[in-house]
């Protein structure tokens, strides 16, 4: 995000000396996205940050997919994937696990991937280990629940309808206050507001749905003494999506840091402070565009005020996905098009590249004359195919191809 802040201590001018009260150097590090051509930071430690003591593999959560074969649209009800009783099976399965005993970084289950983007859901009641994503941003919606997500450049307060956006390679952790759901969308590279929202230097522009002011970034950083502390790092390799896992065993706390500065470092945006464009006839799905990656994109809809031409059909038309797959989750209202699909609260709607789709037939007419639809979810479009994830294959409801036929 080509934003500047700047926090804490830093000298005043980058790759000079900086030095504690006793005189001693802070190590400075670059952090920076394409090489050296494209947003960074420069943060400042009292340790180094390159020291590892010991490694070890990390046994990631099952990442392998399985195609959408035979090619059909699907609905997976992901609030079936945890449960609130202790007993669950949390750790492996297909069954529910059990959301009291789950982290937010080690207990996500694979719901959809592909190359470029992998989602992933988590209900935990747990603090996470701390965590380091080497494979790409991710943009990590809050359904719901309260915590802080703790990170090297200072700590994000979390609430329901936030989305947290953290950059590749960050080092953070999750401090769960009440049991929290989150929809995780990892990105194989970098994720940005869209080009069309943002002038030639950056800006946010007048035109796009939300600004700098609706950005909330990390509070003042924090320094942690604690000594030989774990990290794991998810990373390229050859396990099932291309992924794998180690942990490092630091000689410091990675939260070393006193200061720094510069146009990259996790942020969060309210959901709730997106302002939706309207018009006299029904709107395509970009115009509810929020963050766009490398061959996706994410989209959110939100409660609005709907078309107002005297001849309008408020809910969508039918839609042929020539070029992408349409992922939906739904997380609160009522959603006009979906009624007497199933679709609820927790749903997914997985609406394929090569199959049509839009409102149920019984929808077009019963929305006739509405002025306002109040919906609240999510939609990650791909340019690629996506597969089913474990936790896809284990909530698929089965029947939803039948809802255009009631």
């Amino acid at each position: 995000m080509a934003h500047y802040r700047r926090a804490g201590s830093v000298p005043p001018k980058r790759h000079t000396q900086h030095r504690d009260p006793d005189g001693r150097l802070y190590r400075e590090e670059l952090m920076g996205e394409e090489g050296f051509s494209s947003d960074s930071s420069l943060l400042y430690h009292v340790g180094v940050p390159s020291a590892v003591l010991e490694a070890r593999r990390w046994e990631l959560p099952d990442q392998a997919t399985t195609p959408n074969e035979p090619l059909l649209p699907r609905h997976l009800r992901l609030h079936d994937l945890f449960t609130d009783d202790p007993a669950g099976t949390a750790g492996g399965g297909a069954g529910p696990w059990a959301a009291k005993e789950s982290n937010p970084v080690e207990h996500r289950r694979l719901v959809l991937a592909n190359g470029d983007v992998r989602i992933s859901y988590v209900v935990a009641g747990a603090t996470s280990p701390l965590y380091r994503n080497a494979t790409g941003d991710e943009i990590v919606f809050v359904e719901a629940g309260t915590g802080v997500l703790e990170t090297v450049f200072g700590h994000l307060p979390y609430g329901p309808g936030d989305y947290l956006v953290v950059p590749r390679a960050t080092t953070h952790r999750y401090v769960v206050g009440t049991p929290t759901r989150l929809y995780c969308i990892e990105a194989n590279g970098h994720v940005a507001p869209p080009k069309r929202y943002l002038s030639r230097y950056g800006q946010l522009l007048e035109h796009a749905p939300y600004c700098e002011r609706d950005l909330r970034g990390p509070g003042e950083p924090e320094v942690r003494e604690e000594t030989e502390v774990e990290v794991l790092v998810k990373h390229r390799g050859r396990g099932p999506g291309g992924l794998a896992g180690t942990v490092h065993v630091v000689p410091e706390h990675p939260f070393d840091v006193v200061g720094w500065d510069g146009c990259l470092y996790p942020y969060a945006l309210s959901v709730h402070d997106f302002e939706p464009i309207t018009g006299r006839i029904h709107q395509p799905p970009p115009v509810h565009q929020v963050f766009e990656g490398n061959s996706f994109v994410v989209c959110n809809f939100v409660p609005r005020k709907v078309d107002y031409h005297p001849l309008a059909i408020p809910v969508p038309y039918y839609h042929a996905n020539v070029d992408s797959d349409e992922i939906m989750f739904y997380v609160d209202g009522d959603y006009e098009a979906r009624k007497g699909s199933g679709i609820g609260k927790g749903s997914v709607s997985v609406h394929p590249g090569g199959h049509s789709h839009g409102p149920v037939p019984a929808a077009i007419e019963a929305s006739l004359g509405a002025e306002s639809f109040d919906e609240l979810a999510v939609m990650v479009d791909t340019f690629r195919p996506l597969e089913l994830g474990e936790g896809g294959r284990a909530v698929d409801d089965g029947v939803y191809h039948r809802s255009w036929s009631r």
